[in-house]
């Protein structure tokens, strides 16, 4: 089917090409299994996330807590063996000593010890000669050593303190105490490398999980979206060529879930429609065959009937005035009786399939002059067709096309009616604009239904509704259109589209049967 005269082909630039391709894209990306794979891998990721992240914080407060408990207890352990034991006011060597015995710990520590000695003067001793100083200890941490314990009845008058810190990206336990009665403040720094990188080993392990148990969720989703969608794909494919037109298409049905309830569903829905359009084509074919049964039997006594008419016009002005008239309704009431008869019969041919083109090459300047002068209608129609055209065609059916087009246009645009014949490309084109009001919207869709007429209460107008109709079957009977339209100028415009075709000395179809007949 041709295009509308004023659509053009847009060149092929690719820009089709990747449109269709963002498209596809596009519909893979709201695909319904995509979406359960995501939805299955969101899930299984957020469930993942929250164990794992659970764990490692249960883990991590077990590790760090097992690990400065141990070490706060053994420090606490040491202060009181080697602290507790000296003065209250030991020398710098003695104070020495006992912080090399703290810091000779298994839970490998430092230790700093800070006391008053006997000339009163303070000394800060530690049990690594490059270990830590009082600086690396948090200043909330010392004031906290060094408070008094407050609350009366409490055997411990100071109490150990303990605070994790990082210094140069290292995590350390800080922990001091107070000997009690007034002795020596110990401090401890032991590094948390060790256990940092037990939770980093962890944190991987627990990602590594995490990622497996992503990829499971991913094919277990995948899995079940193809157990789902199976069923739903052979469904859609089912819909597809039952929509063709194939109403024996039917599902294999297996199981009793929802999918197989539904594929029952729809076998009993393919049935009924297939029963359905076998029983409205059994009509439709016993209707077609008692329009043309209809046709052809009045056919022989309407042509007697226009024999007595054609005599009765031609002595209609010697006739009785009083009968005259009646005389004059009868031959015209005859004609258009014809013409009906006629046009079902022409429609009875389309829809039994058996037109025919009688194709030849004509000039189609003298052809639309020709159909113009035999009906008389040179007054009143403005012919722009230069000569030379010469186009393959029925010039029968031809001139059925163009008499309905520029009789429509006169009977219901008014003259002057524009017909305009040109050659655009490989199409023939010819425009009939009337110098009418224009269709209505609402009424240009179905111009071209049979037996429509845009007011329904006029059901007597002449014509018969089936004229444009007719005319689309022979344009449609040569690969061609009629597309209707509103001018913005004023008018309607019927647009001709036929592929032009030569072929002079071709063999040309003959009709089925002896339309004359």
């Amino acid at each position: 089917m041709n295009p509308p005269h004023d659509e053009y082909p847009a060149a092929d630039d690719g820009t089709d090409r990747r449109l269709s391709g963002w498209r596809s894209r596009l519909l893979r990306l709201t695909s319904l299994r995509l979406r359960l794979v995501a939805v299955f891998a969101a899930v299984a990721l957020a469930a993942a996330v929250s164990a794992s992240g659970i764990a490692y914080w249960l883990n991590r407060d077990a590790v760090l807590t097992r690990a400065q408990n141990a070490a706060l207890n053994d420090f606490r352990a040491s202060m009181t063996r080697n602290a507790g034991s000296l003065p209250r006011y030991p020398s710098c060597d003695k104070l020495a000593d006992a912080a090399r015995s703290i810091g000779a710990s298994t839970q490998t520590y430092q230790v700093l010890l800070i006391g008053t000695g006997p000339d009163g003067e303070r000394c800060a001793t530690k049990s690594l000669s490059d270990g830590f100083s009082l600086d690396a200890v948090p200043s909330t941490l010392r004031k906290a050593v060094s408070k008094r314990n407050p609350k009366t009845g409490d055997p411990a008058e100071y109490h150990l303190y303990w605070q994790r810190v990082t210094r140069n990206g290292q995590p350390y336990l800080v922990g001091g105490a107070k000997v009690i009665g007034g002795g020596p403040t110990g401090y401890m720094f032991k590094s948390l490398e060790a256990e940092r990188k037990d939770l980093n080993s962890l944190a991987w392990s627990l990602g590594i999980a995490t990622a497996l148990a992503l990829i499971g969720a991913a094919l277990l989703a995948q899995a079940a979206a193809s157990t789902v969608l199976r069923p739903v794909a052979r469904l859609g494919d089912a819909a597809r060529r039952l929509g063709e037109g194939k109403l024996d298409t039917r599902l294999r049905v297996t199981g009793t879930d929802e999918l197989a309830e539904l594929s029952r569903t729809f076998n009993r829905t393919a049935e009924r429609l297939e029963m359905r359009v076998d029983e409205l084509s059994q009509r439709e074919a016993a209707s077609r065959r008692f329009v043309a049964d209809m046709s052809h039997e009045l056919r022989t006594p309407l042509t007697a009937i226009t024999a007595v008419t054609e005599v009765l016009e031609d002595e209609a002005d010697s006739l009785d005035p009083m009968i005259a008239p009646a005389v004059r309704l009868v031959v015209s009431e005859t004609k258009r009786l014809g013409e009906l008869v006629e046009n079902l019969m022409e429609v009875t041919r389309f829809d039994a399939g058996t037109a025919r083109l009688v194709m030849d090459d004509v000039d189609v300047s003298d052809l639309v002059t020709a159909c113009i002068d035999a009906r008389a209608w040179l007054d009143a129609v403005e012919l722009d067709a230069p000569r030379g055209i010469i186009a393959l065609l029925d010039p029968r059916r031809m001139d059925v096309i163009l008499a309905n087009l520029i009789g429509n246009a006169l009977k219901h645009g008014g003259s002057p009616v524009r017909v305009k014949v040109r050659q655009d490309g490989d199409e023939l084109v010819v425009e009939v604009a009337d110098n009418g009001p224009g269709i209505p919207e609402d009424v240009l869709p179905h111009v071209f239904d049979r037996f429509f007429k845009a007011d329904a209460s006029r059901a007597r107008s002449e014509g018969s509704g089936l004229g444009l109709s007719i005319a689309l079957e022979n344009a449609h009977i040569h690969g061609g259109e009629i597309a209707a339209a509103n001018d913005p100028a004023g008018g309607a415009v019927f647009t001709l589209r036929l592929p032009m075709r030569t072929g002079a000395g071709q063999a040309a179809e003959t009709e089925e049967g002896n339309e004359g007949t």
